[in-house]
C-alpha cells in the first residue's frame, strides 16, 4: 500500500496551513496514495508551550467547519486521511483528538490521546483531558489502524494492546523536538531515543510503524524557554523495525512510501512474540510501580 506522510512547518494561520495540507493531499493521491497522515495538532503552531486559557479558543468541535474541511479533502481525494485537532467536546473540557475519514469522507473513527504529557514547553495537562476511548483499532478500507499520538511512543502496553485487538499498523502523530538549553549530545540522544523505542514497537509487535512530526522553529510567547525546534525525523518503519523511509530533521516533506501490510504474517511467523507471552504471569502490569 501507498502511504503519504505530511511533514510541515506550521504557521499562526490556520486557514493557510489546512490548505497546504489540503493541496499535499490532492499531489500524494495523484501518486497512488492510499493513506495520509499527518502531524500532530497541524493546524496552529504548538500552543502548549505556555499556559494561558485564551488558546483555547483555538479547540473546534465535532463535527465543525474544520472537520468538514478535512472530510471534503479525502472525499475530493478518495484517501484515508488521519487528522489531528484540539477538540473541544463541551465548554471547559477538552482532548488532543486524531480522526480518521474514510475515502469517502465519512468519519472513520476518532482517538483522543491517553497519555498527556507536562514537561517544560510541553504543558498539556493544562489543555487536555485523557482520552476515555480506549486502545482501539479504527477499521477503513486500507485496514485496521492503530492510531496513538506522540507522548504515546513511551507506552509499551498502548501499542501492544492496539496489535492484540488486530491493528495492522501503528501510526503516531507528532509534535516533538528540542529546547534551546539542551546541549547538542542532550539533544542527539533525545532523537535516537525516540526514534529508536517506536522502531521497537514495531519489532515487538510484528506491525509497520509510522511517525509523522512536525519541523521547524516555534518560539514560546511567554519568553520562558527559548521555544522548541522541532525536529521532523517522520519516518516509516516495517515489521522488522527496518527503515522504509526517513524524513529530514530541518526542512519539510511530503513523501510516499510503499509498504507491504501483507509481510507481518511472515515476520510474525519468524518471531513469535505473540504466540510466547505468558499471559498468565503480567498481572503486575496493572500497577504504578511495584514495591
Amino acid at each position: 500500500m501507498l502511504i503519504g506522510i505530511i511533514q510541515q512547518q506550521n504557521t499562526a494561520d490556520a486557514d493557510y496551513n489546512r490548505r497546504r495540507i489540503a493541496q499535499k493531499t490532492r499531489e500524494l493521491a495523484a501518486k497512488g496514495a492510499k493513506l495520509v497522515i499527518n502531524q500532530e495538532l497541524h493546524d496552529t503552531p504548538y500552543f502548549c508551550q505556555t499556559e494561558a486559557v485564551d488558546k483555547c479558543d483555538l479547540a473546534v468541535d465535532i463535527p465543525s467547519y474544520t472537520t468538514e474541511f478535512y472530510s471534503q479533502v479525502a472525499r475530493e481525494t478518495g484517501v484515508v486521511l488521519v487528522t489531528s485537532i484540539f477538540e473541544r467536546r463541551a465548554p471547559g473540557l477538552y482532548h488532543n483528538t486524531a480522526l480518521v475519514y474514510e475515502s469517502d469522507g465519512s468519519l472513520a473513527g476518532k482517538y483522543r490521546k491517553m497519555h498527556i504529557p507536562d514537561d517544560p514547553a510541553y504543558y498539556e495537562k493544562f489543555y487536555f483531558t485523557p482520552g476515555d476511548l480506549g486502545f482501539e483499532p479504527i477499521s477503513t478500507s486500507v485496514g485496521k489502524l492503530g492510531v496513538l499520538v506522540c507522548w504515546e511512543h513511551g507506552s509499551q502496553a498502548a501499542g501492544r494492546l492496539m496489535a492484540l485487538r488486530g491493528a495492522e499498523m501503528l501510526i503516531y502523530p507528532t509534535a516533538i523536538g528540542t529546547e534551546s538549553t539542551d546541549t547538542p549530545e542532550e539533544q542527539a540522544r533525545q532523537l535516537e531515543a525516540w526514534v529508536t523505542v517506536q522502531r521497537g514497537h514495531a519489532v515487538a509487535n510484528g506491525l509497520p510503524v509510522v511517525a509523522v512530526n512536525r519541523v521547524g522553529y516555534e518560539p514560546d510567547e511567554s519568553g520562558v524557554t527559548g521555544g522548541i525546534t522541532f525536529w521532523g525525523s517522520s519516518f516509516v518503519a516495517g515489521p522488522q523495525g527496518e527503515f522504509l523511509f526517513r524524513a529530514p530533521v530541518d526542512s519539510e516533506c511530503t513523501e510516499l512510501i510503499d509498504v507491504d501490510l501483507k509481510r507481518s504474517e511472515q515476520v510474525r511467523r519468524w518471531w513469535p512474540f505473540l504466540r510466547d507471552r505468558r499471559i498468565d504471569a503480567y498481572a503486575g502490569l496493572t500497577k504504578r510501580f511495584i514495591d
